[in-house]
């Protein structure tokens, strides 16, 4: 076991002890490092590559209390289909839809995509540890792949990390052979001191992947907030030899966005992590951008206002 590791039966005095150690963020350094790779060109070559990679590391997203199964198996067509004009277009990563909904994505989709439930409360993450257990269980039963859970940011901020610690452990349990993405939820977090913390703290618990934001605060992902957990795991693989997915998630809408993120990605942990088993974005309206400006450079105009659907 790396020294790294803890096992869920020992001390939590092992993981305070590592948590307490971490060295802090430099914050000014870390939001210069993301401006300065945030303001990187590409060429078109590379460009038309980056739009076709975004599309493909989409989780493409509805969370709104009037989902409906209609809504959702539509979404779930245009997941697997984003441009029915152009069939070279790829699909999205997944479809990410409350545990309730996950029957009517996985009807479409079959297992050509990956099905991604939120479960544990979903944003709050204010339940009991049974209440998050069974949603996270019913969702799974449901047919969902990927569990995105909340961690319950009240414990985190209080100190209180074995608690948070422990719940990650016991939903990862209970996803049995689905992926787990937790959210950090970092709008709420304040600091990148905190960001840091809470990457290493879910990843020592059994995260796949860890996520930005529920989308539901402001502000959700950042380029600061994702270089400092794309460092947490560049430096997590570095001592355990296990790489770990990262999600960024919220207020993320255009083509110019989305290569600033990939740009971050490349230049933080490499090639390696370009691809949708090691990051998404889980978004609802990126989609539509990146095929608006895929089929710009491809035909040299752009279509009409109906040429993608409205989510």
């Amino acid at each position: 076991m790396s020294s790294l590791e803890v096992h869920p039966a020992e001390s939590h005095k092992g993981l305070l002890s590592f948590l307490a150690g971490l060295p802090g963020v430099d914050q000014v350094g870390a939001e210069a490092r993301a401006a300065a790779l945030g303001t990187r060109s590409i060429k078109k070559e590379s460009k038309i590559w980056a739009i076709d990679m975004a599309i493909s590391m989409v989780d493409l997203t509805t969370l709104e209390g009037a989902d409906t199964a209609g809504k959702v198996k539509a979404m779930s067509s245009k997941a697997l289909h984003p441009d029915p004009a152009d069939p070279s277009t790829p699909s999205v990563a997944a479809v990410c839809v409350y545990g309730d909904l996950v029957y009517a994505a996985r009807e479409v989709v079959g297992d050509r995509i990956h099905v991604a439930a939120v479960a544990t409360a979903f944003p709050s993450g204010r339940a009991s540890l049974g209440v998050k257990l069974a949603d996270t269980k019913e969702a799974v039963a449901a047919g969902a792949d990927e569990i995105d859970m909340v961690i319950d940011r009240g414990a985190f901020l209080t100190g209180n990390f074995g608690k948070v610690f422990d719940e990650i452990v016991a939903v990862k349990q209970a996803c049995g052979t689905a992926h787990l993405k937790v959210i950090l939820e970092t709008g709420e977090l304040k600091t990148l001191d905190n960001v840091r913390k809470a990457s290493w703290l879910a990843m020592k618990a059994g995260a796949d992947f860890i996520k930005t934001s529920t989308g539901k605060v402001t502000p959700a992902a950042t380029l600061p907030v994702t270089l400092v957990m794309l460092e947490a795991v560049r430096d997590y693989y570095q001592e355990t030899n296990t790489r770990i997915g990262v999600k960024a998630a919220g207020g993320i809408k255009t083509s110019k966005d989305a290569i600033k993120y990939l740009v971050l990605v490349n230049e933080t942990v490499g090639d390696a992590w370009l691809t949708p088993d090691l990051f998404r974005f889980g978004a609802s309206t990126l989609l539509n951008d990146l095929l608006l400006q895929r089929q710009k450079m491809i035909t040299g105009h752009y279509s009409g206002p109906d040429y993608v659907t409205i989510d």
